[in-house]
């Protein structure tokens, strides 16, 4: 057997584009027109693809060229390589939301599920019937979590920093006291005194019995006494609707549309009180994985996160 020496073993997609023009326009000038390249350009090439295949492809015939039998059996193929390379090399189509088939995994705060959930619910049955939806408590490290796939989005405060996780800022807060009703503090003025004199309930995950409004009163030589430590928000908005527990629970900047991350507290009767002392605002976002950023699936998830938390009220636009 005689082995044949290749001159060029590797072909790269532009010799099968210009194989394509070749053969559709059986003509170098034309065939260089349309790759908008010169005529002797396409002469090289022309020849690199006759030693690669080891046929002439176009031969003269008078005043034009005719393709020889492999080029001709060539050239439907040739051409379904370039569609097909065509659409690899293309952006993605948009996503019919109606299409879709799929379970979406989010981590977030429970508070911040319970918002979350009946507007993203409602628009899933709306626009996607085929989502369903899988929250997550803040139990994983969202950054592994996300590049590993274990969750697709993370809403919530983002205050990992990974430099690869793409963030976006959603909604800025404020903390606020809230109470129940016929609590001693909805009477007269709320002051720092006041405040710290409270009983208070902390929501903390790892536990922890202080918070920025600890440093705050401190500014005012007040410390306030925490009777209770909870790990969940709504757990702690129980316990002060039924105690004279003070929690505190985010809501809308004054002037800015009713946030529906206090639609809980109302519905449990609190009433919301402004603190008197200068906090720290509350961010939320939401971050992702960047392999996600041009998914079309994906992409219909953060626009509905989108469109929950800045709905006024419990049910989106």
């Amino acid at each position: 057997m005689t082995l044949v020496n290749n001159p060029d073993p590797v072909i790269d997609a532009q010799l099968a584009v210009a194989l394509d023009a070749l053969l559709s326009e059986q003509s170098v000038t034309r065939a260089a027109a349309r790759l908008h390249t010169s005529p002797a350009a396409m002469s090289r090439t022309l020849a690199r693809l006759r030693r690669i295949l080891q046929d002439p492809l176009l031969v003269r015939a008078g005043q034009t060229m005719v393709p020889t039998p492999r080029a001709q059996a060539l050239r439907d193929e040739a051409a379904t390589v370039v569609r097909r390379l065509g659409a690899l090399l293309s952006p993605g189509a948009g996503v019919d939301p109606a299409a879709l088939h799929t379970t979406f995994t989010l981590q977030a705060a429970d508070l911040v599920g319970a918002t979350l959930a009946p507007g993203l619910l409602q628009l899933a049955r709306q626009q996607a019937p085929g989502v369903s939806l899988r929250f997550r408590a803040e139990e994983l490290e969202a950054g592994p979590a996300l590049r590993d796939g274990r969750i697709d989005l993370e809403v919530g405060s983002i205050d990992h920093v990974d430099p690869e996780t793409q963030v976006e800022e959603l909604v800025t807060l404020r903390m606020v006291a809230a109470v129940r009703a016929g609590h001693p503090l909805t009477e007269g003025t709320l002051t720092p005194a006041r405040l710290a004199a409270a009983e208070h309930v902390v929501v903390s995950r790892r536990g922890r019995f202080t918070g920025p409004l600890d440093a705050a009163l401190a500014n005012h030589n007040l410390s306030r006494r925490v009777s209770t430590v909870l790990p969940s928000h709504l757990a702690a908005m129980t316990l002060a609707a039924r105690s004279d527990a003070i929690c505190l629970v985010p809501a809308a900047l004054p002037g800015a549309a009713p946030s529906p991350l206090t639609d809980t507290a109302t519905t449990l009767g609190l009433h919301l009180l402004n603190i008197p002392l200068p906090l720290p605002p509350l961010t939320i976002g939401m971050a992702w994985h960047p392999r996600h950023a041009a998914d079309g699936a994906h992409h219909w998830l953060r626009n509905a996160v989108r469109r929950t938390v800045h709905a006024p009220g419990s049910s989106p636009p």
